[in-house]
C-alpha cells in the first residue's frame, strides 16, 4: 500500500490483515516504487497525491518496468480525466475517497482472483495461440504481437482482449465484460470498458477510427471479427 495518510493506511492495513493478507505500507511515492520493485507484491493499493513522487508517476514507472501485478488506485481525486489517465497508464481499478472498507476488500479479492500469476483456480487452457488479422496472442506468455512486433498492453487490456477473442465473434455486453475482466457488475467508473477498448484499437487496429476487428455493437457491447 502506497499511502501518505497514516491513519487511513493503519485502518485499512488492519482490515486487510484481519482478512489474512500480508501488508506492507510505504508513506511516499519514491519509497513505494522502490519497495514495489524489490518485493514485487501480488497487488498494490496506490494513492495519487503522494510526496516525493505522485501516484501517476509511480504507476507509469511500475508498468514501464513490466511489473504486471494488479494496481488499485485509491484517491480523493474523482475527476473523470484522472480516472481515464489512471486506466490508460495501466491501473486495474479506481476507487475514490471516502470509500467503504467492505467494498475495498471485495475489489482486492476480485483483482487477486483474476491475476493469473497467483495460485488459485486454474483458467481454461483453451488455445495457446490466438489470432485475428495480423495480431497474435501467446496465452502462455501473455504476449501480444502485431505483424510480428510486440505490442505493450496493460494487464486489463490483455484480459479484455482475451475475453473478446474467446467469444469467437459473438457479441458480449459491457456488463459481461465488467464482470469477467474487472470482477464486479456495477460500472463504478464511467465508460471503463469503452476506454480500454479505445486503447486496444489504438494499439492493434490499422485505423482506430475505422476498426476492422474490434467492433462496436450499438446499444449492446462489442465483438471481435477475425
Amino acid at each position: 500500500m502506497i499511502e501518505d495518510n497514516a491513519d487511513l493506511a493503519f485502518g485499512l492495513r488492519n482490515n486487510l490483515e484481519i482478512e489474512g493478507y500480508e501488508v506492507e505500507v510505504a508513506g511516499d511515492g519514491q519509497a513505494g516504487l522502490e519497495r514495489a520493485r524489490r518485493v514485487r507484491p501480488d497487488l498494490i493499493i496506490l494513492d495519487l497525491m503522494l510526496p516525493s513522487l505522485d501516484g501517476f508517476r509511480v504507476l507509469k514507472a511500475i508498468r514501464q518496468d513490466e511489473l504486471a501485478m494488479p494496481i488499485l488506485i485509491l484517491t480523493a481525486r474523482g475527476e473523470e480525466s484522472d480516472k481515464v489517465r489512471g486506466l490508460k497508464l495501466g491501473a486495474d481499478d479506481y476507487v475514490t475517497k471516502p470509500f467503504g472498507v467492505l467494498e475495498i476488500l471485495a475489489r482486492v479479492e476480485a483483482l487477486l482472483r483474476r491475476n493469473p500469476g497467483l495460485t488459485g483456480p486454474a483458467r481454461p487452457a483453451a488455445h495457446s495461440i490466438e489470432r485475428f488479422g495480423d495480431v497474435e496472442i501467446d496465452v502462455s506468455t501473455r504476449t501480444v504481437t502485431r505483424s510480428g512486433e510486440i505490442v505493450e498492453v496493460a494487464p486489463r487490456e490483455y484480459e479484455l482482449l482475451l475475453a473478446l477473442v474467446r467469444r469467437r465473434g459473438a457479441v458480449v455486453s459491457r456488463l459481461e465484460l465488467m464482470r469477467e475482466v474487472w470482477g464486479y457488475s456495477d460500472s463504478v467508473i464511467s465508460r471503463t470498458v469503452d476506454t480500454h477498448i479505445a486503447e486496444l484499437r489504438r494499439k492493434l487496429e490499422k485505423d482506430a477510427a475505422d476498426p476492422r476487428h474490434i467492433l462496436t455493437v450499438r446499444k449492446v457491447g462489442y465483438r471481435l471479427k477475425e
